[in-house]
């Protein structure tokens, strides 16, 4: 598999990323999330007073248990569902489109039975396209090797 380059934006930089777990409940569960899109990466650094993109080189190893979407499904919604609801997945990397703070507000709204699942998905379209490849094993972090980070 060829190589590529993920960013992750926060309030340092992270040379030895690791999965912590903790309450919040995210897009695809518990790991470290990553994009190939660096103003979105960008993006999320920008929430914080210190604000560093950290960059890797992957080579994903094609033993793992990979799960990709290729889009946003219904499939995607499900998993998606799924994960902001706590359920645990087997995946060591799950790669896909994000769900946005809009969009998250939707997924919310479906959780919570104010909208159906139709209506998602008239009102679930991006104003520019999103990407986060999360690592969600220790097997899948060894595929990262840092290059280093940008100080915004």
């Amino acid at each position: 598999m060829a190589m590529m380059t993920v960013y992750h934006g926060g309030y340092e930089a992270v040379e030895y990323p690791e999965i912590r777990m903790g309450c919040n409940t995210k897009d695809f569960g518990t790991g470290f999330y990553c994009t190939i899109i660096k103003e979105q990466a960008e993006r999320w650094a920008r929430r914080y007073s210190d604000k560093i993109v950290s960059i890797y080189d992957v080579i994903l190893n094609e033993k793992l248990n990979i799960k990709e979407f290729d889009g946003m499904t219904e499939e995607w919604l499900d998993f998606i569902v799924a994960c902001r609801s706590g359920k645990s997945h087997d995946y060591d990397i799950v790669i896909g489109a994000m769900a946005d703070d809009q969009i998250y507000n939707y997924v919310s709204d479906y959780i919570d039975g104010v909208i159906t699942r139709e209506q998602f998905w008239v009102l679930a379209k991006f104003k520019y396209p999103t990407h986060q490849i999360v690592f969600c094993t220790q097997h899948a972090l060894d595929c990262l090797k840092y290059r280093g980070c940008e100080v915004l």
